[in-house]
């Protein structure tokens, strides 16, 4: 069972709310990992692929190939190997987008910091850190935009 579809089926409020927030610029995602979570074969990507969806949440621009390579540089390590490259995902994409603004952006992510983790295989909470990034879980994320499921 996965929790994405729980939520779509159970709390259709709160992916209405997500979208309208998308629409005034609330809330944002770039394209790249966009593209990750169009992949699945789960309700979140059916939702994701439509049109309003992806229209209200996709940001408007294009990520700074100097600012994603600070992002690896500087979150994770200056000297990473080919092979250590892809464990890092799509990640840098979003710090790239992040970095352009830092005061008005927040990553909301699932992953806990894990301090011990290094290079590539360190988690996007202390990358996100390294790079003066806010991070928060979905539960703070809610909190701050004030979700409720009679927000209309």
């Amino acid at each position: 069972m996965q929790i994405e579809t729980i939520t779509i089926e159970r709390v259709p409020e709160f992916w209405e709310w997500l979208e309208y927030n998308g629409s005034i610029g609330n809330v944002k995602i770039p394209e790249e990992i966009y593209d990750e979570i169009k992949q699945g074969n789960d309700n979140l990507a059916a939702w994701i692929k439509k049109k309003d969806v992806k229209e209200a949440l996709i940001f408007n621009n294009e990520p700074k190939p100097t600012l994603v390579n600070r992002a690896v540089a500087q979150g994770y390590a200056s000297n990473l190997k080919d092979d250590e490259l892809p464990k890092l995902g799509r990640d840098p994409f979003l710090l790239g987008y992040v970095l352009v603004d830092t005061s008005n952006f927040c990553i909301v992510t699932t992953e806990v910091s894990k301090p011990s983790k290094r290079r590539a295989n360190k988690h996007l909470p202390d990358a996100a850190s390294n790079l003066g990034i806010d991070t928060c879980t979905t539960f703070e994320f809610v909190r701050k935009l004030d979700f409720s499921t009679n927000w209309q």
